[in-house]
């Protein structure tokens, strides 16, 4: 009897419990997110992240963090430089899909440097189409209210259209702070304790950033509604510098260096650069107290509680850690091989430390998972509407973070499918390269593989017994190609599949180069070219090649500063003629013939193809008659 007493009491305990958890969901908000984006700050520059070697840098707040959620040790940037990735985030696009692949796009196919490099990048887009629905459109929707702050860089300038205002953001600050370049040099114009100075240092001796400013006065202007803010740091992004000169007396003595004689250099190798390793504390102090304000604040939406019960973070970066610069060593991503500007794993695999309700404190998980996945998930945290007509490249990964956060099978693709692939696709700069991950397995593609590069290159990073991931070659130094030909066949197809379902640009050979080139001597020459209104009409000859496409190259605001370029095809029509349509208000065009040989001609020529030159100066104007 007595037993028989005790359990209805516990049950009522356990109803009246449950009863009193369903009352506070359903009294829950709408969740805030913030996407903390961090630039080129590598894997191994975040303290909790050490594999082999400790880190120097000292991360306390971002360590704290990781102890509040879910700490993933396989994330991925959708590309290996930022303005790809940017828009990869916030669009959901794959760069290849979109075709932006690279940084300042919107030129004519150019090589680098004409006649020392034996290929050049395809066209890419110079800016995020002005008609992609961002999250942030998304989410004002469904109430939100939305904010910018520091970087944006989706654009082919940073003030160029379109700017955050244009894609949904209700609020934006753009203000650099601290990384504001200091002159004449990095060794003057330290920050002091005046009154008068922008840069004052505060109680603990760091500088006054401004770009930290603006992330707390958003929060505290707008915690009454649910928020969506883009926290957007140029930290740790070149120039290469702190202006607290405290900090880097701290690790010229933790790392027992000392300073150089010119201060725009250092030839230290590995994670010596003192300048460096001050920025990173640096910007671990500013997003600290991004969420220490999120702790304290009391939510004005939820009485009882504060803004980091009912906030989800998510803390990253836009690519692998830039390695170095002419005369400047900047840090190491050992054991990951190279860097920022290359698909290498040291180029895109990054820090990803993901907060929020539900999601269980402490964990660490070996789940692959990418910057395209942030765009699905929060629609699903925030149980907004997916945009009609949507297709998205990543994963909704909310159901991996409330239920197991280490297990991979909870990633799904739409079709129900489990996600065991990523690829990257990067035919730009000198790495020319796309990649593709099927589990365990990388493979790489190198397009200049004439040189000293193998065409394919495999690696086994992870070795998986019973479930469980065994550290392999995440060193990237072990090709498997050779040894492995049918799964490098299989993986290089799957990559080929991959790229042409999303239109993927590839580069082409560049017939300028001074260097020997097979079939350089067959590439065709356009004899003719002539406008009537709208159309253009040419001719060419070829020698030895077929010419298999042709294309329109053109732009609108030829002579402007932020003068952009557009790809449209153009037709080819038997005894070597072709034609094309000008878009309206072209100002200045070009026209590409690419051959069987993959080489591209120009006409007329295209001089180098830079951030800074108009390639209008060189290019066919629209006729004075039209």
């Amino acid at each position: 009897m007595r037993r028989f007493r005790k359990r209805p009491f516990a049950v009522s305990i356990l109803v009246i419990l449950g009863s009193v958890c369903l009352f506070a969901e359903e009294t829950r908000p709408q969740p805030n997110v913030v996407l903390l984006l961090t630039d080129d700050l590598g894997w191994q520059d975040v303290k909790c992240y050490d594999i082999d070697e400790p880190s120097p840098m000292e991360t306390p707040n971002i360590d704290a963090l990781a102890e509040k959620g879910v700490m993933f040790w396989q994330a991925y940037s959708p590309a290996p430089t930022c303005a790809p990735t940017r828009s990869a985030i916030m669009s959901g696009d794959h760069p290849a899909r979109a075709q932006l692949t690279h940084v300042v796009g919107g030129k004519p196919p150019a090589p680098y440097h004409k006649t020392q490099h034996r290929m050049m990048p395809p066209w890419y887009r110079g800016h995020m189409s002005a008609e992609t629905v961002t999250i942030a459109e998304a989410l004002k929707t469904n109430g939100y209210t939305t904010g910018h702050c520091g970087k944006w860089h989706m654009s082919i300038k940073h003030n160029a259209f379109p700017q955050p205002e244009d894609q949904g953001f209700d609020w934006s600050q753009r203000n650099a702070g601290t990384t504001t370049r200091m002159r004449p040099h990095r060794l003057t114009g330290f920050a002091t304790d005046k009154p008068n100075d922008p840069y004052r240092l505060d109680d603990n001796g760091f500088a006054t950033h401004q770009n930290s400013i603006d992330a707390l006065a958003f929060l505290d202007e707008h915690k009454d509604k649910p928020f969506f803010l883009y926290y957007a740091t140029k930290l740790v992004h070149a120039p290469i510098h702190t202006r607290s000169e405290r900090l880097l007396k701290k690790y010229c003595d933790k790392l027992g260096v000392e300073l150089p004689e010119n201060p725009q250099q250092w030839k230290g190798e590995g994670q010596t650069n003192p300048f460096y390793c001050a920025m990173v504390e640096e910007l671990d102090y500013y997003v600290g107290k991004l969420f220490q304000a999120l702790e304290t604040t009391q939510d004005p939406r939820w009485p009882g509680h504060t803004l980091s019960e009912n906030t989800y973070i998510i803390f990253t970066s836009d690519n692998g850690g830039m390695e170095r610069m002419p005369g400047d060593n900047i840090t190491d991503n050992y054991p990951l091989d190279r860097g920022k500007i290359s698909a290498m794993e040291g180029g895109t695999r990054v820090p990803l430390i993901i907060v929020g309700p539900g999601i269980d404190a402490g964990v660490q998980s070996d789940v692959m998972i990418n910057g395209l996945d942030f765009y699905p998930t929060i629609l699903s945290w925030t149980r907004t509407q997916k945009p009609e007509g949507k297709q998205f490249d990543g994963c909704d990964i909310s159901e991996l973070l409330k239920n197991d956060p280490t297990d991979p099978e909870l990633v799904k693709e739409d079709d129900g499918s489990v996600r065991d692939t990523m690829l990257w696709h990067f035919p730009n700069s000198i790495a020319l390269e796309s990649t593709i991950r099927i589990r365990d397995y990388k493979l790489i593609r190198n397009y200049d593989h004439k040189d000293d590069a193998p065409e394919l290159e495999l690696y086994r990073l992870y070795e998986t017994k019973d479930g469980k991931q065994i550290r392999g070659d995440i060193e990237e130094s072990k090709n498997l190609a050779a040894s492995m030909p049918e799964k490098t066949r299989a993986m290089n197809a799957e990559l080929t599949e991959r790229l042409t379902e999303m239109r993927a640009s590839y580069p082409y050979f560049n017939p300028h180069c001074k260097h020997s080139l097979a079939n350089k001597e067959k590439v065709p020459t356009v004899l003719s070219l002539k406008q009537d209104g709208d159309v253009v009409e040419f001719t060419y000859q070829e020698h030895g090649a077929k010419v298999i496409r042709a294309q329109l190259i053109y732009t609108s605001n030829g002579g402007e500063f932020q003068e952009e370029w557009f790809r449209t095809p153009a037709k080819l029509l038997p005894e070597n003629k072709g034609s094309a349509t000008l878009a309206a208000g072209t100002t200045h065009y070009v026209i590409n013939l690419i051959d069987e040989n993959n080489f591209l001609v120009s006409y007329p020529d295209v001089e180098k193809s830079t951030r800074t030159n108009h390639p209008s100066e060189t290019a066919q104007a629209v006729a004075e008659s039209k």
